[in-house]
């Protein structure tokens, strides 16, 4: 899978990328994430993105231009079946588990970073799909090609075990939640506001070693 990225402050993502499951992805190339800078896709020498707003209001507006210029030049048309154009707008399908699955069928996923006020009406000529993450309001789509990119990531063979995947929220069966989980140390001692000794102990049903027990104890607390 190719993940590439447009976006005009490509420093964003160079932490997150090289860290954890992502980098590993990377490493053993099941994954390729490349970042683009439009900004360098413009025609003029002050590398101008952005304008003002047909029939006036606040803020400015993404050019159509330099995007168009960044899908052609990164020879990203012509289209294929196998490879998705995507924005990320507050207009978008709202991003789920099941999106993500959808997307992780692909070869290559081409992610647009909007900012200020959105991008010239005009791109949608050009892309396959408009993504939202969420009912709130980002400065750009930075984060969003993040929370993508890893949740598509997680999902391609090889990157985790499949056995976490089935397991864990949103996973193929109908649940959508996990039942808690606990680690050493067993015991847990703290002080209170009021400086008395507390204690909090992991389920004895955990600690059993019996599967049928951990098993009914985990269905119990589904959601918990």
């Amino acid at each position: 899978m190719k993940f590439d990225i447009l976006t005009i402050f490509p420093d964003i993502f160079e932490n997150y990328f090289n860290a954890s499951i992502i980098k590993r992805a990377q490493e053993k190339k099941i994954i390729k994430i490349k970042v683009h800078n439009f900004r360098s896709f413009t025609a003029d020498k002050h590398k101008k993105v952005d304008d003002k707003p047909y029939g006036g209001g606040p803020g400015m507006i993404l050019k159509i231009e330099p995007l168009y210029n960044a899908l052609t030049k990164l020879k990203f048309f012509p289209k294929t079946k196998n490879q998705k154009i995507i924005l990320f707008t507050p207009q978008g399908k709202k991003f789920d588990q099941k999106m993500a699955r959808r997307l992780s069928k692909l070869e290559r996923i081409i992610l647009i970073c909007g900012r200020y006020e959105g991008v010239d009406a005009r791109i949608d000529k050009f892309i396959d799909e408009k993504i939202s993450i969420g009912d709130y309001v980002l400065t750009g789509g930075e984060l969003p090609a993040m929370i993508l990119t890893d949740a598509i990531t997680r999902l391609i063979p090889g990157v985790i075990k499949q056995e976490s995947l089935k397991e864990e929220s949103f996973g193929d069966s109908e649940l959508t939640t996990e039942y808690p989980q606990y680690t050493r140390p067993e015991v847990f001692t703290f002080k209170d506001k009021f400086s008395k000794i507390k204690k909090l102990i992991v389920p004895k049903e955990l600690l059993s070693g019996n599967h049928q027990k951990i098993e009914k104890w985990r269905q119990k607390h589904f959601g918990s």
